[in-house]
């Protein structure tokens, strides 16, 4: 789908402007420093008295970082915007700087497993947490407890990528003056903005769609001014998940070729997910826009290069043999890069960690990269045709 003129802009844009007699760079320098100097101790007093806004030191703020993050709460529509070193950074961010002992988190969708395991971790500090797999209004209302105090969405969600009616669950949290954060990682600020529909916070894995070139590691908090101060000081400032200035800066390159690499992404995977759903060794395909939910897939203003696939002959051992069958997607955990990535949640001893999220057997996910789908549907077809 066509990508937003304001969005293509803000991804093209230098950070900044030239003047007279003052050229500027068309690419944001690299601030490669930890230590920031002011010119008097006064001067310094009050810059950590106001850290959230002040260069002191890299674990804090620094300009090419901050360059990057003006950036993508642009592209988000929202005020204020933190980058990490990682996606899980963000994360981590979101939960121990909203949270305290006492409160419950209601994660809705199939989930980001470290994210569900961070949250088991903080049971031993007294938060609790429920994950609901269904997904309608009176379901979300029946599972919101008094002590609810975050609402974590994923749409589309892990592995399944079955969509939720955000714009509604987050009137029903507002409404209870609960806080929504949502994983924005899979459709990236282009083809949804959580927060234009009422969604208090979004958290993303940069490393992902947003550096696009599988070379950096980083992850982002968007929102309110108010909000994202709170969590600068009770939890960023202090967990020490830095982005360093080089990671910015590649983060900030990947940007600039973002629309072009999703609208590709978009229309191959497209190609991809329509064949393999009339393939006869394939029994389901899960992508949005093939799903039965037409008037929720319409809400996303494009689709991400991220599907899963059910195989017909679901036992590991198959599943096994699919996957080393394959010669053109890589075997790894991530996805967003030029490059096809392919793996499973398949193990020996499967079912019960399935069942937690409700994962068919035989499910394979493919995130495909810029190899072009004609070989990649036949390098699928061949391993589907291969003997188990």
């Amino acid at each position: 789908m066509p990508v937003d003129p304001q969005d293509a802009r803000i991804c093209l844009a230098s950070d900044e402007e030239p003047g007279p007699g003052r050229p500027a760079p068309t690419s944001t320098p690299i601030v490669q420093t930890s230590l920031f100097a002011h010119a008097s101790f006064q001067e310094l007093i009050d810059a950590l008295e106001a850290e959230h806004r002040h260069t002191v030191y890299t674990r804090g703020r620094n300009p090419t970082v901050q360059a990057v993050e003006r950036k993508i709460a642009l592209l988000e529509r929202g005020e204020a915007c933190l980058c990490l070193g990682s996606g899980m950074g963000a994360i981590s961010a979101v939960l121990l700087g909203l949270l305290e002992a006492g409160d419950h988190v209601l994660f809705l969708n199939q989930t980001y497993g470290p994210t569900l395991q961070l949250a088991g971790e903080l049971r031993r500090f007294g938060i609790e947490h429920d994950l609901l797999l269904d997904l309608d209004r009176e379901s979300v209302e029946r599972a919101l407890r008094p002590k609810t105090r975050l609402v974590w969405m994923e749409s589309p969600g892990t592995m399944l990528f079955r969509l939720l009616d955000i714009a509604a669950i987050a009137d029903l949290a507002r409404d209870r003056g609960i806080t929504t954060c949502l994983d924005n990682s899979w459709s990236t600020p282009l083809f949804q903005k959580p927060l234009t529909r009422g969604v208090d916070l979004v958290v993303h894995t940069c490393t992902k769609y947003l550096g696009g070139h599988s070379d950096l590691v980083a992850g982002a908090i968007v929102g309110s001014a108010e909000r994202l101060e709170r969590i600068f000081y009770r939890s960023f400032l202090l967990l020490g998940s830095v982005l360093a200035p080089l990671e910015a800066w590649l983060l900030l390159r990947g940007l600039r070729t973002l629309p072009l690499r999703m609208a590709r992404h978009e229309e191959d995977a497209l190609r991809v997910a329509s064949h393999l759903a009339g393939h006869p060794a394939v029994r389901a395909v899960h992508h949005p826009a093939l799903d039965a939910d037409r008037a929720l897939a319409g809400r996303l203003a494009g689709f991400s290069g991220v599907f899963s696939f059910e195989l017909v002959r679901d036992g590991f051992d198959s599943v096994h043999a699919f996957l080393d069958a394959l010669e053109i997607p890589l075997l790894g955990v991530s996805w967003g890069g030029v490059e096809s990535v392919v793996i499973s949640p398949a193990r020996p001893d499967d079912a019960a960690a399935r069942e937690r999220q409700r994962l068919p057997a035989g499910l394979v996910r493919l995130s495909v990269g810029l190899e072009g789908t004609d070989a990649l549907i036949a390098d699928l077809d061949a391993a589907l045709a291969r003997p188990a």
